[in-house]
């Protein structure tokens, strides 16, 4: 099944290409009913009794000069359709590579939300905001549905076997048999999991979708959020070290 973030990501690019095309088309329309609706009232005049006073144009307002102005408006508009397209364009391309790992948050350097949630099924330590105030701790936002999970999955495990720093699950919007059938066969690597199956934690935490990774200091506040998949560059290269800063202060 595909994560819900893909998902949602997927959705939002599609929602940019559709919108783009859309208004392309639109603006196309709106010239051509324009265009077609003048060359009309410019062949056939009506008088205000609505019958036909002229079949003959009617001449050019200010001679050559307005001529030109009339025709630099019409190109004009004939650009709009075409300028809008390649705006939406850059849009949809900005879109295409940006990285929602870099998304800030508004909960970074504030406490964790206050929450208690019970255990996985299949375990026997639940997790709670108390919980996150004795040591620098991490805490990841999983789901067995979520391909992405599976990706970092090693990941976690190999932090556990190191030994170098605690992890938490909290596990979002999942069936209980389903989540621990997941841990159970694809090992677990978190020293506490949280039960969220609404989802109502997980919206307080400000989770964008699943995976996303939390690091907590000692004083249980937010130090830096990860989205997507946590990969060994990104665990060696920013979150290892913010633990071991954290844990120096």
């Amino acid at each position: 099944m595909v994560p819900r973030g893909d998902l949602d990501l997927q959705w939002e690019l599609t929602m940019v290409a559709v919108t783009a095309t859309g208004l392309l088309i639109a603006s196309l329309l709106v010239v051509g009913v324009f265009q077609l609706a003048r060359q009309v009232f410019w062949r056939f005049p009506f008088s205000l009794a609505g019958t036909v006073v002229s079949a003959a144009p009617i001449p050019t307002p200010g001679g050559p000069a307005a001529s030109d102005r009339r025709l630099g408006d019409r190109r004009i508009l004939y650009l709009l359709p075409l300028l809008t397209f390649i705006g939406l364009a850059i849009a949809l391309v900005l879109a295409l590579t940006h990285n929602p790992s870099r998304i800030p948050s508004a909960l970074i350097g504030k406490p964790v939300p206050e929450f208690a949630l019970p255990p996985v099924k299949g375990r026997t330590l639940g997790l709670a905001s108390s919980d996150l105030s004795r040591d620098v701790s991490l805490v990841n936002v999983f789901a067995s549905w979520c391909v992405a999970c599976r990706e970092e999955h090693p990941v976690f495990m190999q932090l556990k076997a190191d030994g170098v720093v605690a992890i938490h699950g909290l596990n979002y919007k999942d069936q209980p048999d389903d989540a621990a059938r997941w841990l159970n066969t694809m090992g677990d690597p978190y020293a506490r999991t949280g039960a969220d199956s609404g989802g109502r934690v997980a919206i307080d935490w400000g989770v964008y979708g699943v995976p996303e990774t939390f690091v907590i200091t000692k004083d249980g506040r937010i130090a830096y959020k990860h989205i997507g998949a946590v990969t060994p560059e990104a665990l060696d290269h920013a979150i290892l070290p913010l633990v071991r800063r954290l844990r120096e202060q």
